[in-house]
């Protein structure tokens, strides 16, 4: 094997690529705390379309210093407005979600969406047929679903029903799983990640902050050090820098790998949610959790 073959291979993980995983999986996980922490303070819509148009910036400055071209004529313009306008849909599920339901059920539902993509592989690509095991992977996340659905009416928790947040939170997991495949199955597949990220970050980001004029929530925003210090968080750190990290994972080391780390996320995202925000958690929940979590390890396993 040439040294130039080998240079391209991608590698099984190493302790930089667990602990940056770990990291990663830390950091969505405490994006929900952040985004309900902050939503008294400005509107919802309004906090999902400022931070992607700085996240936007920072990826196009980005490119500028990599001189990676972005408007060339290669044919991705059409799927990287849909993958945006898919992209806007997530995070307005997520951020008005976080309203009707608590950081720590967002976490479970939002995360839903490895199995939402292997079904749409499955029937999109012939190599990604799903295996039996995955299949129980599949029933086993909807059972939990539907189980925590049926905590969320029967034992709402703040003493309210959570059960229009829980379906925006599954809503924005399918929605997720819809800019995947679209990227999978269009020019984007080639295209260089950075411009990927900014057709999804720049498209997002004119709808939401146009949505959010539409509704007034310009009016009364509160640019307090708590508000800064989340949306700092959620550009800079994750919308920015996490996503840029991720792709380079994806470069370097096997998908495979990486992917079994899926469920950390939602487990980082209840553990926050409950020692943070005090999230009640029964035992119903932790049931249907754990199928949830299951389901995405026996979804993303391998032959």
């Amino acid at each position: 094997m040439s040294v130039a073959t080998q240079a391209f291979e991608r590698r099984p993980l190493d302790g930089l690529a667990v602990g940056l995983m770990l990291l990663l999986c830390a950091a969505w996980g405490l994006q929900q705390v952040v985004i309900k922490v902050t939503a008294p303070l400005m509107g919802a819509v309004m906090q999902a379309g400022v931070r992607s148009a700085i996240a936007a910036l920072l990826v196009y400055g980005f490119t500028l210093w990599r001189r990676q071209p972005l408007f060339e004529r290669d044919g991705t313009l059409p799927a990287g407005l849909l993958a945006g306008l898919l992209f806007g849909g997530e995070f307005l599920c997520v951020f008005v979600g976080l309203g009707h339901t608590t950081a720590s059920r967002m976490a479970v539902f939002l995360y839903t969406a490895p199995v939402f993509t292997a079904l749409g592989l499955h029937f999109m690509v012939p190599s990604e047929r799903l295996r039996p095991a995955q299949w129980f992977g599949v029933l086993a996340s909807f059972l939990g679903i539907v189980i925590a659905f049926a905590d969320g009416i029967a034992s709402p928790a703040q003493g309210a029903s959570t059960l229009a947040g829980d379906g925006l939170g599954v809503l924005a997991g399918a929605l997720w799983a819809a800019t995947t495949l679209v990227v999978r199955a269009s020019k984007l597949a080639s295209a260089p990640a950075s411009k990927t990220l900014l057709y999804q970050l720049a498209v997002s980001a004119v709808a939401l902050l146009a949505l959010a004029l539409m509704a007034g929530q310009h009016i009364d925003m509160e640019f307090n050090g708590l508000v800064l210090a989340s949306l700092f968080y959620q550009s800079v750190l994750v919308a920015f820098a996490s996503y840029l990290t991720w792709f380079w994972l994806l470069r370097v080391y096997l998908t495979s790998r990486l992917a079994v780390f899926s469920f950390l996320t939602p487990l980082f995202g209840v553990t926050f949610g409950v020692v943070l925000m005090h999230d009640a958690v029964g035992m119903r929940f932790a049931v249907a959790a754990l199928l949830v979590l299951g389901g995405i390890v026996l979804v993303n396993r391998r032959a």
